[in-house]
């Protein structure tokens, strides 16, 4: 497989993306699969998984949401739930008129999967199926308050890789500490010898939390009910962002929902376990989306 760097359009803003394209073929014959991060993250959170997909036969499109790694950063400071939305509903038209029109997963993690599960469900056709990593309906306080608070917690930047590397550590003690701290380089910019997570700091200026996170409930029960694709939720066991009552939620409310939880993880999963991930994501979309069903055009 190859992986090519490029722009994709958003909604006013520029997207960074890398194309993971099958080898040997003039077109991904398995279909378009687009991964969204988290907040927080940036596309590299996909790369292995990119990379799986591409050796299945799979156009894998990593993303980097507005204001987050190499995207632009939104000139009205709008990283609201609909400003996402609306760039995954650009980018996706834009795949299509490149690779035709093949079949879509969208596969969102967190803040990515909740944009996804919303633009799907107040737009129906947009894919044919959709991966929610670690993200329900209505996020737990505490878990989604702990990712604020990390995401907040060092606006004077850090003086190492290291010293970022242990603030990771804290914040997600489940994943395994890699002895090279250069992949942090991705994520962090060094400014004046101190290195500075890489996003726009107005995506955590304070506002009203608890109004938005109300109406994005609301939004999200409402577009859960259209859903007629299938629906895959990955869960991490030891999240505090997910809880047994928002699995039960999406159970009631989306008529094609399997669960599958991945032992021993937490919020960050794809990053935690990416073999186990990797390895549910594609068994699923062996089955949302058949070979029968995707246009061989290779």
């Amino acid at each position: 497989m190859t992986c090519t760097p490029m722009e994709l359009p958003g909604s006013g803003v520029r997207l960074a993306a890398d194309v993971w394209t099958p080898r040997g073929r003039r077109s991904p014959h398995r279909g378009i699969v687009v991964l969204l991060h988290g907040g927080g993250q940036t596309r590299h959170s996909w790369r292995r998984t990119g990379e799986r997909l591409a050796a299945s036969g799979r156009l894998a499109v990593t993303v980097d949401l507005r204001g987050h790694g190499d995207s632009q950063w939104a000139p009205d400071g709008d990283y609201g739930v609909s400003a996402h939305l609306t760039d995954i509903r650009v980018l996706v038209a834009e795949l299509k008129r490149t690779w035709g029109d093949l079949p879509v997963a969208l596969v969102g993690a967190s803040l990515g999967g909740k944009a996804a599960l919303l633009a799907l469900g107040e737009e129906p056709g947009l894919a044919q199926a959709l991966v929610m990593v670690d993200i329900a309906l209505k996020v737990e306080a505490k878990g989604g308050n702990r990712v604020k608070d990390f995401m907040r917690a060092a606006p004077d930047g850090f003086g190492s890789l290291r010293e970022a590397a242990d603030a990771i550590s804290a914040y997600n003690p489940h994943r395994k500490q890699r002895g090279s701290l250069e992949g942090l380089k991705k994520n962090l910019r060094e400014r004046d010898g101190r290195w500075y997570w890489h996003w726009d700091p107005a995506m955590v200026a304070p506002h009203d939390e608890a109004a938005d996170t109300a109406l994005i409930h609301r939004r999200a029960r409402r577009a859960a009910r259209t859903l007629t694709c299938p629906v895959l939720l990955v869960r991490g066991r030891e999240s505090d962002v997910v809880s047994d009552a928002g699995v039960t939620e999406m159970r009631d409310l989306i008529s094609d929902l399997t669960v599958t939880d991945v032992r021993d993880v937490g919020h960050m999963v794809a990053g935690d376990d990416n073999d186990v991930f990797s390895e549910r994501l594609l068994d699923f979309l062996d089955q949302a989306i058949p070979p029968a069903s995707a246009k061989d055009v290779g």
